[in-house]
This record gives C-alpha cells, sequence and structure tokens, in this order.
C-alpha cells in the first residue's frame, strides 16, 4: 500500500494528514477554511485518493499559513508515498473543463520541485480564501513532493470555477502519473535509475 502519514507543527499551524495513493476517493478534511476543505475534498475524489486532513492554524491572521503549510504536508506525503517510484507513468496531462473555464495541467515525477502557472483569477476572494494562495499552495506541494507542476488557465471568468478547474486536473493528471505501469512495475521510469 502507498500510504504516508504526515504531522508538521509550528508556531503558525499544526497539522495532521494522511494519505493513500491507491484508494476510493474518500476524504475527511478540516483545514479551518470552508473553501480550502471543498478543494482538498474535490481533489481527492478526483485524484481517487484517500485523504485525512486535520489541521489547526492561525486563521484569525489569514489563511496564508494553513494554505502553504498543508501544500508542504502534502507534497512530502506524496513523496514518501511514492516511496522508490518503482513501475510508475510518471508523466501525465489533461486539460479539464469546468463550465466556462478550461484548465491545463501537466505533472512529471521528476523528484525535482518545479511549479508554473498561468491563471488570470479576476476576484481577490473566493468567500474569505484569498485567491494568491492557490499558487502558493501548488508551489508548497511541488516543491516537497519533488513534482514538475505546469498549470495554464485556458479560458475562464469565473474565480471559483478556475480554482477548482485547478484542483481537479492536477488530481486527474496525478491519478494518471502515480499509477502503475504493469509492463514496467519492477522499474524506476528513468534512464538514470532514480527520480
Amino acid at each position: 500500500m502507498r500510504m504516508a502519514t504526515v504531522e508538521r507543527n509550528t508556531s503558525e499551524t499544526k497539522i495532521k494528514l494522511e494519505l493513500e495513493l491507491d484508494g476510493a476517493g474518500e476524504y475527511k478534511v478540516d483545514t479551518g477554511c470552508g473553501f480550502l476543505n471543498h478543494m482538498l475534498e474535490l481533489f481527492t475524489k478526483h485524484g481517487g485518493f484517500n485523504l485525512g486532513v486535520l489541521c489547526r492554524g492561525d486563521v484569525e491572521v489569514d489563511y496564508h499559513h494553513t494554505a502553504e503549510d498543508i501544500g508542504i504536508a502534502l507534497g512530502l506525503a506524496f513523496r514518501e508515498a511514492l516511496g522508490e517510484k518503482l513501475g510508475i507513468k510518471r508523466y501525465a496531462s489533461i486539460i479539464l473543463p469546468m463550465d466556462e473555464a478550461l484548465i491545463l495541467s501537466a505533472v512529471d515525477i521528476s523528484g525535482r520541485g518545479y511549479y508554473a502557472s498561468e491563471l488570470d483569477i479576476r476576484s481577490p476572494r473566493v468567500g474569505d480564501f484569498d485567491t494568491e494562495l492557490v499558487d502558493e499552495f501548488w508551489q508548497a506541494f511541488a516543491a516537497n513532493a519533488g513534482i514538475t507542476l505546469h498549470v495554464r488557465q485556458l479560458a475562464g471568468v469565473n474565480s471559483h470555477h478556475i480554482i477548482e478547474g485547478v484542483f481537479k486536473s492536477v488530481a486527474r493528471a496525478l491519478r494518471e502519473a502515480v499509477a502503475t505501469d504493469e509492463r514496467f512495475k519492477d522499474t524506476v521510469p528513468s534512464t538514470k535509475g532514480s527520480l
């Protein structure tokens, strides 16, 4: 079973996160931020993972530390759960529609954390969630997971739809990239021999 548990405690957040890559889309998420809960729940469902997140953060300040630190913890969990990365497909991409929004996400489980995005989120907030935290979350995730992640907005005007499209499309791309290829189940998908 490809699973990981991460506990991360700082003066700003206390996080316990459990991840199972080969799950059934089950989740129990409590971040202290309703919108972030919603994004992580649909990320889990569309990724086919199982995810448990309990976070107590300094939300009286804002959601910055909560979003970034959960991104860090989720990235660390992905890295640990993937282990030696034997037999994974490694690469995947998807163009996902979310009503009028159209989002492209591409991933490479390269061992090298890198995040690039082209998003035009017009509203500064969705509910009480600062939309600039979308990039903070994914930057933290990619760096700590050792995943190259590119996200592009091809269309869209509704900020909720754009962000939801990002979380769903990244989930779907990761679902494919972490899947095992039975033909190469005992090898690492790299000429270097490791990722």
